[in-house]
């Protein structure tokens, strides 16, 4: 294709894209942006920092993939007449789900998601490791360099558009996943065969010899009835500096993976107090970029769950800052909207903390579907690199965010340990509640 006829397609794409996805201007707060988050982002310069990262924004692959009609295709998602197969230069990520009954046909059902790269990658890759190393104060040859690598390379490879996974679902189903949209993310409802509530069925990829990447799914069944967990990731479960630009970076690339103090333990005893059947979702403002790296965190460290994440910001550095501290309340009340629809009937408890806004998201959920919230407990963090201004842990805020939410219902600690109390006050008093509408 000549390089007049690629630029010309290039710019009608951007065209595109900044239609279907306008960016804020700098000066002004973002659509949605609360006034917290958009003085958070002020007084720890969210902005200079972002602006100083580098740009993966990548050429194109040395095959020249995807071509132009793909990329234009993709604008049809699922309803792309020409999609692609996977091929043994792609990397491949299957996300682990959620199933559910469908309320009117009573058959199970889940969200299947999957997301397509190109392996190879038309950026410079050493030096944004260096770059970034440098931000963090690391010197060259620092043995963080290779963990920066690692988890820089999904923000560094090109998305494939278009594709569609083969799945064989548990040695019973082949399903199709896809065709992806323009982010590479395929995301649709899938029938599934029958299980027990609370299996855990595992899945493959059926891809060519040399595709890599994420090539299984687990799908844990969830019967409608019973209780169920809702957890912020990012300084709720793991340590992540959300109020500081640096220290986000500092914990997504170059530090390892560090659980909350008491967390782990709070997590096991939870489960055991619910269940092991109790569906777990774990909800972070992180973008799909984070994926393995938050789904091996959550592995190690806590009950087997659905980790939901934004699917935004591909191939862009700036784009963490801004999915982990702009419009967060919209975007979680958002998912656990979606959560509600596939689990109407179980009893959740929803865990956060002080740094985004949980506290917000979590009230306004109550609100918005009276009953099934029953339990909302919120870490206050207090380091200031983690919750950015002290004002986020002021009384007032809590008041305000659980207007209408009875005392009993939602709580702020700084322990885990303090919880253990709430949980078991909370279990008792449902199954009193219970025991009084069985005999009236």
């Amino acid at each position: 294709m000549s390089r007049f006829i690629r630029k010309a397609a290039t710019a009608l794409e951007s065209k595109l894209e900044s239609k279907l996805d306008p960016k804020p201007t700098p000066s002004a707060p973002a659509r949605h942006e609360s006034d917290l988050e958009h003085r958070t982002r002020k007084a720890r310069n969210f902005e200079e920092t972002e602006a100083k990262l580098p740009n993966v924004r990548n050429s194109p692959a040395p095959d020249d993939r995807p071509s132009i009609t793909t990329n234009i295709l993709s604008f049809l998602g699922a309803w792309n007449p020409r999609p692609h197969p996977i091929t043994s230069n792609d990397t491949v990520w299957l996300f682990d789900n959620t199933a559910y009954r469908n309320p009117t046909t009573n058959n199970w059902e889940a969200e299947v998601i999957a997301a397509v790269f190109d392996k190879e990658t038309g950026v410079k890759v050493s030096l944004v490791v260096a770059d970034i190393a440098e931000k963090l104060g690391l010197g060259h040859g620092d043995e963080a360099e290779e963990r920066i690598k690692d988890r820089l390379m999904p923000f560094m490879q090109s998305v494939l558009p278009g594709r569609v996974v083969d799945v064989d679902f548990g040695r019973r189903t082949q399903l199709k996943f896809g065709p992806g949209g323009r982010n590479g993310i395929s995301s649709d409802i899938r029938q599934l065969p029958r299980h027990k509530d609370g299996d855990v069925v595992t899945s493959v990829a059926m891809v060519p010899k040399g595709t890599n990447g994420i090539l299984e799914m687990k799908t844990v069944y969830a019967e409608p009835d019973g209780w169920s967990v809702i957890s912020d990731v990012d300084d709720t479960i793991k340590v992540t500096q959300t109020g500081d630009p640096i220290g986000i970076l500092r914990s997504t690339f170059a530090a390892d993976a560090a659980p909350v103090p008491g967390m782990p333990l709070l997590y096991s005893y939870i489960q055991t107090v619910l269940t092991k059947s109790a569906p777990w979702f774990y909800l972070s403002a992180s973008p799909y970029n984070l994926y393995a790296f938050l789904h091996e965190f959550i592995q190690e460290f806590y009950p087997q769950g659905t980790l939901i994440l934004r699917d935004a910001s591909w191939r862009n550095l700036a784009g963490l800052l801004t999915s982990l501290t702009q419009a967060t309340q919209e975007y979680k009340v958002d998912r656990m909207e979606k959560i509600h629809s596939w689990l109407p009937r179980r009893k959740m408890i929803c865990i956060g903390d002080s740094t985004q806004s949980d506290p917000e998201a979590y009230g306004e959920i109550y609100r918005k579907y009276p009953g099934w919230v029953k339990l909302i407990l919120i870490r206050r963090v207090e380091n200031i690199a983690e919750v950015g201004l002290e004002e986020k842990n002021d009384a007032s805020r809590f008041e305000k965010a659980f207007k209408d939410v009875p005392k009993s219902v939602w709580h702020v600690y700084k322990d885990p340990e303090e919880c253990h109390k709430y949980i078991d006050n909370g279990l008792k008093a449902e199954a009193e509640a219970e025991a009084k509408a069985t005999q009236a």
